[in-house]
């Protein structure tokens, strides 16, 4: 490994480190948006037991907005649930624009990466071919080691650079795919919470009528 490292020239290190970067925020994002940890099971459900015993309170408010993304979604909107119906959803989706940027940590730099690394192989490439050329200028086509060296280079950068933009693409794909089936989740559950406790409400105001 350390031979074709040394063979692809000095381009091949800040492939590498990209290949580095990108390994770990994959890592992060593979753990930071799993499906349990943005959109705990029976978080609505529990929400709604507090909510039957009278136990909404702001000790509950807190942890309910600290346990998770869908949590801090629906905490924004309890804390204006006596409010009208469009400033809980406007309150939701102030507070949705921030986790929707927390989802999407790290991805600009993941879709960077993507780009830049088939960049970095070409301009390998292209070093390694000006090698080739300026070898032939000086020593004619005579000497095939001397020719073997600048296209070996230029093979090999090219070479890693695809090999780290490929799957980081894959992924970058996947977690932009997967952020948008979150977030619609996540509106679906706090929308449902806003027409429930409106629904409550007016139920009250009828009885107590």
């Amino acid at each position: 490994m350390l031979e074709l490292v040394e063979a692809g020239g000095w381009l091949m290190l800040p492939i590498i480190a990209c290949s580095i970067v990108a390994l770990a925020i994959i890592v992060e994002r593979i753990w930071s948006l799993q499906v349990r940890k943005v959109l705990p099971r029976n978080l609505l459900a529990q929400v709604w037991r507090w909510e039957k015993i009278k136990q909404l309170n702001d000790q509950h408010l807190q942890e309910l907005q600290s346990s998770s993304p869908l949590g801090s979604i629906l905490a924004a909107g309890i804390i204006n649930r006596n409010e009208s119906r469009d400033v809980m959803k406007e309150s939701i989706q102030d507070t949705g624009r921030h986790v929707v940027h927390e989802l999407e940590r790290y991805l600009n730099s993941l879709g960077t990466i993507a780009a830049i690394t088939p960049l970095l192989g070409l301009l390998g490439t292209v070093i390694g071919m000006i090698k080739v050329f300026a070898t032939i200028t000086t020593q004619g086509v005579g000497n095939p080691g001397a020719l073997a060296g600048g296209i070996s280079e230029a093979l090999l950068t090219t070479a890693a650079g695809m090999s780290v933009a490929i799957p980081t693409l894959m992924f970058y794909r996947y977690f932009r795919g997967r952020v948008r089936m979150l977030v619609v989740r996540m509106e679906q559950e706090a929308l449902r919470m806003v027409e429930v406790m409106h629904a409550e409400r007016r139920s009250h105001r009828q009885g107590g009528a």
